[in-house]
């Protein structure tokens, strides 16, 4: 393992930022054309020649799913010069493919990086998932509890009502039970048509989406990225591995996971310090969509620091030739 000075989060941090944002760049012009697969190519293309521009010695341990037959930055693939610190990198090249494809809001390009060793190698199947943002003691909610006693026992540790309550699900089938037991308590709902990074990251700012709570399930490796940030922006999550058949426990024996049952907190997921970027595709509650003027192309990538809590808003202007 490469020592951990070598790993100087500051100086990699803007070369993060401009990998998310020449994906972003790269599929913009896709926006709205209703071809998934296309947009997530060009993403991908543009996010590995940007990290291999990069003074790293890379491992994708997070990357694209073989579930929806992606055009992937395979796990495992080596990616920078092959100079400096010795990395894992997390990553979503086009979060929210089907939000590009349509127009809809809060597509975004993901990367995360930290100390070889430090990010779970979480394989591509389903994670149940429950955050919650900065400002409460450990543990106040549970992957154990029931969805009602999730929202009382956040309200009581808020000091006030399920009614001024809340929690964003991601709108799918499977979720049906899950919101009508949150509606039932009183607590409002925040339904997401995809893109379960940007529903975590809302809890850490509940003061500014007004999300308090995110529950659900969906992508493990998505859950990795979002302990990225909620591990740079404060907060806590818990992550279990949903396993449908023996495909897919196979796919956790290969990354080294022996207890199927595990449940994973933000630091589990995470172990050491970690940078997260993440850029707009199309417009979001998180950061502005690629806007194309006259004379410049537009991004805004939102950049943190897990060892300084600190998170920047950058604008980006290349100009058009």
């Amino acid at each position: 393992m490469t020592d951990t000075a070598d790993f100087n989060d500051r100086m990699l941090s803007l070369g993060l930022a401009r990998v998310s944002e020449a994906a972003a760049l790269a599929c913009a012009d896709l926006i709205g054309r209703g071809d998934e697969k296309a947009a997530d190519q060009m993403a991908v293309n543009a996010m590995r020649e940007q990290l291999n521009k990069l003074a790293i010695k890379g491992v994708v341990v997070i990357g694209e799913g073989e579930r929806d037959e992606a055009p992937m930055l395979f796990i495992g693939e080596e990616v920078g010069t092959g100079d400096g610190p010795g990395v894992d990198i997390a990553l979503d090249p086009l979060e929210g493919t089907t939000l590009t494809a349509k127009a809809m809001p809060n597509a975004l390009t993901v990367i995360s990086m930290a100390q070889r060793g430090s990010l779970l190698h979480a394989p591509d199947v389903y994670m149940e998932k429950l955050a919650i943002g900065p400002g409460y003691d450990k543990n106040v909610v549970a992957l154990d509890m029931s969805p009602r006693e999730r929202v009382q026992a956040l309200a009581k540790a808020k000091g006030c009502k399920p009614s001024e309550v809340t929690v964003c699900i991601l709108e799918r089938p499977r979720h049906q039970e899950m919101i009508e037991e949150v509606r039932a308590t009183g607590a409002a709902v925040y339904l997401i048509p995809d893109g379960d990074v940007a529903g975590v990251i809302h809890c850490a700012e509940a003061e500014l989406t007004g999300i308090d709570m995110y529950m659900g399930s969906g992508g493990a490796p998505e859950g990795v990225l979002a302990a990225s940030a909620l591990k740079c922006m404060g907060g806590q999550i818990w992550g279990r591995l949903l396993f449908r058949n023996d495909d897919e426990k196979g796919r956790a024996a290969k990354a080294g996971i022996t207890d199927l049952n595990r449940i994973y907190a933000r630091d589990d997921m995470v172990t050491g310090d970690v940078i997260f970027a993440a850029t707009g595709v199309t417009d979001g509650s998180l950061v502005k969509g690629v806007k194309r003027r006259q004379t410049y192309v537009e991004t805004e990538t939102v950049l943190m620091r897990s060892k300084t809590g600190s998170l920047r808003r950058m604008t980006y202007r290349n100009p058009v030739k």
